[in-house]
């Protein structure tokens, strides 16, 4: 009995420390207020500073928590929240989590020209979840490393291997950052490259045989050999395109390019995202679907990899449709997918622990 009653004040610690993260106007009234919302935020996070740094990250948090209520007042299709960033200034939060895709692409030159196999898809669906047809695996974390142009390659890998295989199995981005030699591992890199080395070095391996770390190591060949899932190639979405970015997610997930940098991007919480973004691409995710709400607001599903805490338990849903030809936040700017002609794998299917 006394451990059910531990268990049930625990919980409601952990729910108390949630809910006292949504910003008041008696939060922000004097900084006292705000030091013990930041005091809980910390706690909730866990997250430890020595007394100096608190002080310098006290006024970041500052700034940040005054952002994030102005914008939650106004009448904006998202809201924003006190998530793991908040105790970071957005050039810190840019610089950590940055794939630098459009640097890497200006050293590379233009995108190669390849086919487009959806060209012909007709009679689009309203809405596409790939999540429901059981072709997306959970969230992941890349952590402080800037690998998410690994993780939205694997998006799109985990994804076409469900497709033809009807088996789910969460891949190696580790692999890909260790490896892959024509991208820069936690210093950035584009997804085409990933893709066209997955096809030439035969395929790639599990999660769970190569597990990631958040961090450049040496490439481990013993399990780089061990290749679990294969793929023929990739194709680029013609850019510019949100047509044939459509076309291309109905049939399965792909991997884009965003400008992720903006501070309301930062502190996403849910709703459409619309805010102000560019078209710096610095940020690989995967699109897993497409849809509207209610009052007829197209958006696009979006996988990204910052854990399941932020946003839409680690997703974000993106205005489809804008004016811009590029889409919002330059979406349709740098996407790709890959193709597997055939339902066959390296290996015989995995056992329910790598699933």
């Amino acid at each position: 009995m006394k451990g059910v009653v531990l268990l049930v004040l625990s919980l409601a610690l952990v729910f108390g420390v949630v809910k006292s993260l949504e910003v008041t106007e008696q939060d922000l009234a004097t900084d006292e207020s705000l030091w013990d919302l930041y005091e809980r935020w910390r706690s909730h996070h866990t997250v430890s500073r020595d007394l100096t740094e608190k002080q310098v990250r006290f006024n970041v948090f500052k700034t940040n928590v005054k952002h994030i209520h102005k914008v939650n007042q106004m009448n904006k299709p998202y809201k924003l929240e006190v998530n793991k960033f908040a105790d970071m200034t957005n050039h810190e939060f840019r610089n950590s989590y940055s794939s630098k895709v459009k640097h890497y692409r200006s050293l590379r030159g233009d995108r190669r020209r390849t086919g487009f196999m959806h060209e012909n898809t007709e009679h689009l669906p309203s809405s596409v979840d790939w999540r429901k047809h059981g072709a997306v695996t959970p969230v992941k974390d890349q952590g402080r490393c800037g690998s998410c142009w690994a993780f939205s390659t694997i998006v799109g890998v985990e994804g076409i291997n469900k497709i033809k295989t009807n088996q789910l199995v969460s891949l190696s981005e580790q692999e890909l950052v260790d490896c892959e030699s024509d991208n820069q591992g936690c210093n950035g890199g584009l997804m085409e490259n990933a893709l066209e080395f997955i096809k030439q070095s035969g395929g790639v391996t599990t999660e769970k045989v190569y597990p990631y770390r958040a961090k450049d190591q040496r490439c481990d060949a013993t399990k780089m050999n061990a290749p679990f899932v294969k793929i023929d190639g990739h194709e680029n979405v013609p850019e510019n395109n949100e047509q044939a970015l459509t076309k291309a997610v109905a049939n399965q997930p792909v991997s884009v390019a965003i400008d992720a940098g903006g501070s309301d991007m930062q502190f996403y919480k849910e709703g459409v995202y619309s805010g102000e973004c560019g078209t710096e691409l610095d940020h690989g995710v995967a699109v897993v679907g497409y849809g509207a709400t209610n009052d007829g607001t197209k958006y696009w599903i979006v996988k990204n990899s910052w854990g399941s805490e932020w946003g839409e338990k680690g997703y974000i849903r993106m205005h489809r449709g804008i004016d811009a030809a590029e889409g919002i936040c330059g979406i349709a700017m740098e996407a790709s997918y890959p193709i597997k002609l055939t339902a066959d794998n390296p290996k015989p299917g995995p056992q329910k622990d790598e699933l």
